[in-house]
């Protein structure tokens, strides 16, 4: 049957239709494929021919930047240097030892290496130690000659690349020693601690610590807030010929940099207390009383953390670590001392919380009071008479408290210490914090399997005894004095400049009338005629202080010892020494900062550590150089040629002015 032309028509357009549809496709796809051929023979020739010559294309980690760390006002405290350094990967120097050797010693002849340093980079580079593409660093902070020398010497040093990094730098060295701490190749017990904590968490390893001598932070600061400070790892990908030489860098991701701190620290008001302390071993605490803020941490000596971050000599180590002071312990957190006199409104708070007695009860002072045949002295041996709470406070009468601390008992007086600060470790991102001693009855009997006995309530009421305190729990305890609330010592203000909050402040649940009994016997202590600390007085009106000296044995002498005068501080050895301590607030009327103060070995306490504590407070209180009218007119002259002779320092090493106060 002959089909109709309509249809023979329509049929051919159908035909035609696929046919271009089909050609068009193959068209595509014919010049797709010649494109890609295009761009591989073309345009990526080059790659794929030095592929062709045994190049490989390695993977690196870009190290992170590390957060700053500054203080309150933005002032750099740790940072970051540029450090010219060269680092070898095993896989490309030398299928052997003995080429992987020849290549370091070609290197040693470039720039400065030792025996000693090759031997040290032959550990690192053995494949049990390091994966053999893991890039280990062989020489850092080189100047730029011996960098230049390394770029160009490179072809004939395979596996071996010159980089351009960072390194931490302390600008302020010795004055946040302490407080910051400093960083160190990551150890093997480092890793260990990660292992376990892998374990149990299931949380990886940042791969960025098993770069060889990839540093993390150590101590204070740097190590408890690592996480904060390390960053995220970028990555690069480079190529390298046959002999390991690197060709040229392919593509590269930058990581993450570690994100900035900035402290509730004032870095003048630091300098000038660490100048302040000068070669003493002591320590030094200044603290908003409304905030908890720390102003001020100090613990002298001090010493470089730049010696840790470039590789202390033993020389170096030894000297810190042999020296009598302690230069490396922060005793800001980690000395533990008996308070001594300043413990005296822990006993006087309990006593009157209790209501033993009242602020106008007479305890009568003979110059010593007889308990079980042993004799407890006052320190004031004729004795003082009739004495109620604020002469107690003011004359620092032992015999009150001696008294009042037997009618309350050990318990009660560890439960206000407890509120005031003793014996409590405070969470700051510090290391090795004590927790201090703050003993009561169940403590004693299950430390030493004995029973708590009214020598240790006498001993206690006064500082001494098993009672034990830090600077940092003696601040808190003045800060919470002064305030009648819980504040919390805090040394982060903010991080990326995203301020910490803080949180609610609670009231110490004391009366308040009571706490003001004890505010104005630590008024009279400085401004009262008697007063214990009346040489450490501000003179002036709008910031008058209140403060509580304190004097604390080392040891107990005999009754011969004490009537030959042997118990005298300046006849005896440094390290029998009594310590002097000091806490205190200001202004009085309205307090916005406490202090508190320790000498190790210094003496008495109204003597050595009132004057540093009233200095710390003027210079927190005026944001200067403490103004000459701020003391006694017949001080004023010492006071000029002490402050005009302090060691202060700027940042890059150089000596202030003389401030003309």
């Amino acid at each position: 049957m002959r089909r109709a032309p309509r249809d023979t028509e329509a049929t051919s357009r159908s035909v035609t239709r696929r046919a271009l549809f089909m050609g068009g496709c193959m068209a595509a796809m014919v010049g797709a494929l010649g494109a890609r051929m295009r761009f591989i023979g073309v345009e990526q020739a080059d790659e794929f021919r030095l592929l062709a010559e045994e190049n490989r294309v390695s993977i690196r980690l870009i190290p992170p930047a590390r957060g700053l760390i500054q203080d309150r006002n933005g002032k750099l405290i740790a940072g970051n240097e540029q450090n010219y350094r060269v680092v070898i990967t095993r896989e490309n120097a030398g299928k052997t030892d003995d080429e992987v050797k020849e290549v370091l010693n070609r290197l040693s002849h470039i720039i400065p290496m030792t025996a000693e340093d090759i031997a040290d980079a032959m550990k690192e580079l053995n494949p049990k130690v390091n994966s053999a593409f893991v890039p280990i660093t062989v020489a850092e902070r080189l100047d730029w000659d011996d960098f230049s020398k390394v770029a160009i010497n490179a072809p004939a040093l395979p596996g071996v690349t010159p980089e351009a990094g960072l390194s931490r730098l302390y600008p302020r060295d010795f004055d946040f020693a302490h407080i910051v701490g400093y960083v160190g190749p990551v150890s093997e017990k480092d890793l260990q601690d990660l292992r376990d904590k892998q374990q149990e968490t299931g949380e990886n390893i940042d791969p960025l610590l098993m770069i060889p001598k990839f540093q993390i932070g150590k101590i204070g600061v740097e190590k408890w807030m690592e996480d904060t400070l390390r960053g995220t790892a970028g990555t690069k990908r480079i190529e390298v010929n046959h002999v390991g030489r690197v060709m040229r860098e392919l593509d590269r991701q930058e990581g993450l940099k570690g994100k900035d701190l900035r402290l509730t620290i004032d870095a003048d008001v630091q300098n000038f207390v660490q100048a302040r302390l000068g070669e003493e071993s002591a320590a030094c605490v200044v603290m908003d009383v409304n905030n908890g803020d720390i102003i001020a941490a100090v613990s002298s000596p001090s010493f470089d953390p730049n010696l840790f971050v470039r590789g202390i000599s033993s020389a170096d180590y030894s000297a810190l670590t042999e020296h009598d002071h302690r230069p490396l312990a922060n005793k800001v957190v980690q000395g533990a001392y008996p308070p001594g006199s300043t413990f005296k409104m822990v006993t006087a708070l309990a006593a009157l919380e209790a209501g033993v007695i009242d602020e106008n009860t007479v305890v009568r002072c003979p110059g010593h009071i007889e308990m079980g045949g042993i004799r407890f002295n006052c320190w004031k041996r004729g004795g003082h008479g009739p004495v109620n709470l604020k002469r107690g406070l003011s004359e620092s009468c032992d015999v009150f408290f001696y008294d009042i601390g037997q009618r309350v008992g050990i318990d009660k007086m560890a439960e206000t210490g407890k509120k005031l600060g003793i014996g409590v470790r405070h969470d700051l991102p510090m290391s090795a914090i004590s927790e201090g001693k703050m003993p009561n009855k169940a403590w004693k009997l299950e430390r030493y399997k004995q029973e708590w006995v009214i020598g240790d309530t006498i001993n206690a009421s006064i500082g001494q005894g098993y009672v034990l305190a830090t600077p940092l729990q003696l601040a808190v305890m003045a800060s919470r004095i002064a305030s009648g609330k819980q504040i919390a010592p805090r040394i982060i203000h903010s991080v990326n400049d995203i301020a910490v909050p803080i949180p609610a402040v609670e009231g110490l649940g004391l009366d308040g009338s009571k706490l003001r009994a004890v505010q104005m016997g630590m008024f009279e202590v400085m401004n009262g005629p008697h007063g214990t600390g009346r040489g450490s007085r501000i003179a002036d009106d709008s910031m008058r202080m209140c403060g509580k000296s304190g004097t604390a044995q080392v040891r107990n002498f005999s009754d011969a010892e004490k009537r030959s005068g042997a118990t005298k501080n300046e006849n005896l050895p440094w390290k029998l020494r009594d310590h002097a301590l000091f806490v205190g607030f200001a202004p009085a009327e309205a307090p916005r900062y406490a202090v508190s103060v320790v000498v190790e070995h210094g003496g008495g306490g109204s003597l050595v550590a009132g004057p540093i504590a009233r200095d710390a407070l003027l210079r927190a209180l005026t944001g200067g150089m403490p103004p000459l009218t701020a003391y006694p007119a017949d001080q004023r002259p010492r006071v000029e040629n002490l402050l005009n002779t302090l060691q202060l320092r700027l940042p890059d090493g150089t000596q202030p002015a003389p401030s003309k106060v």
